[in-house]
């Protein structure tokens, strides 16, 4: 008897997308190793490894482009439009291609984040195709206008032939979608005893005192370093590998941890908006501090997000650039709302997909 198969699209844009699904791949694999996974995505391995204990097999493919950016902030406009026409333009012959891959290897079932041409290679395989997601890139493009609007209306025909989607928390209408399961915050959970973090690392400071800074897979350019000075009895934790030494910064080198490992030694996580980073720091009921980011639609309603579910501080880039960071003098804004959002979002889908393979 040959094993489940389950088929992950990841769009290729930054690494928020590929954390989230490779936290679901996990959760699936840890409730029925036998199903084989096989993440599709231009994520590197090491990112999806950081996540998936287990064996996985990485298919290099993009099938989407998200927006390309220069770092976490800058968009490239122009540029997106044209990487959207030559995918466009390949898109059949990719289709043809996975398609063809999806019935050699037996593949039952697509789960897709969220990339749309998943669904039109799910209908020529004959297979379902699940999607998860807070957005789509419909809603992205469509905040654009011009060339965008057209885009937007074929990404939208693409989304009405998904099967199933999970909405994530933070989302928007995603009205393209025809049926809808509604469930928790995604993201991993972290590896490591806080004890042994603390030993290993040196972090001597209290966690109101340590600070975690993260700006996802594209990093941001010109990351003002010279503000830790201000804050020499402070503990910043840096996975950035181009930052300066400094000696209340720890660099964090290689693939062996993740930024949700040293979010539980810390008394908050300063990030631009990015729905992983936010999800597993709420997870954790982690503190968020959140720069704004201009002309990417899903920002308002992260930090409407974390303004209702979280301890906050919402930054300018203005604040955080060119200021002596006085902000981590100020007290955290506590949540608008007084129930919890929900945080078992991985867990739900990972049961489902499992309980597919197994009726």
């Amino acid at each position: 008897m040959s094993r489940p198969v389950l088929y992950i699209a990841i769009t290729g844009h930054g690494f928020g997308h590929a954390v989230r699904a490779a936290s679901v791949a996990a959760a699936i694999q840890q409730l029925c190793p036998e199903i084989l996974l096989i993440l599709v995505t231009t994520a590197p391995r090491w990112l999806l490894d950081s996540y998936i204990r287990g064996e996985f097999i990485h298919r290099p493919r993009s099938f989407d482009v998200g927006v390309i950016q220069a770092d976490s902030l800058s968009m490239d406009k122009e540029a997106t439009l044209a990487k959207i026409k030559q995918i466009h333009a390949a898109g059949n012959a990719i289709a043809a291609g996975e398609v063809n891959f999806i019935r050699t290897n037996r593949v039952g079932l697509i789960l897709a984040d969220i990339p749309p041409l998943a669904t039109k290679i799910a209908r020529s395989a004959g297979i379902p195709c699940w999607m998860m997601g807070n957005f789509g890139w419909d809603f992205i493009y469509r905040d654009w206008g011009g060339e965008f609007l057209e885009i937007a209306d074929e990404i939208g025909e693409f989304y009405g032939a998904c099967d199933r989607l999970f909405r994530l928390p933070w989302h928007e209408p995603m009205t393209a979608f025809p049926t809808i399961t509604d469930i928790g915050l995604t993201g991993g959970s972290p590896r490591y005893n806080t004890d042994e973090l603390r030993e290993k690392f040196g972090l001597s400071k209290s966690p109101e005192k340590t600070v975690l800074l993260t700006f996802g897979g594209l990093g941001l350019q010109e990351i003002p370093y010279h503000a830790l000075s201000e804050f020499p009895d402070w503990q910043f934790i840096t996975f950035d590998s181009l930052a300066p030494d400094l000696p209340n910064l720890l660099k964090v080198r290689g693939h062996d941890y993740r930024p949700v490992d040293f979010m539980p030694l810390c008394g908050r996580v300063v990030s631009k908006p990015g729905y992983s980073t936010f999800a597993e720091a709420l997870r954790l009921d982690i503190p968020i501090v959140s720069l704004t980011r201009e002309n990417f639609a899903e920002s308002p309603l992260l930090l409407e997000g974390i303004q209702n579910y979280a301890y906050h501080q919402i930054l300018t880039p203005t604040e955080f650039f060119q200021g002596n960071w006085e902000f981590l003098h100020d007290s955290l804004k506590p949540p608008k709302q007084s129930q919890s959002v929900a945080k078992d979002g991985t867990e739900a889908i990972a049961q489902t997909v499992v309980s597919y393979f197994q009726t």
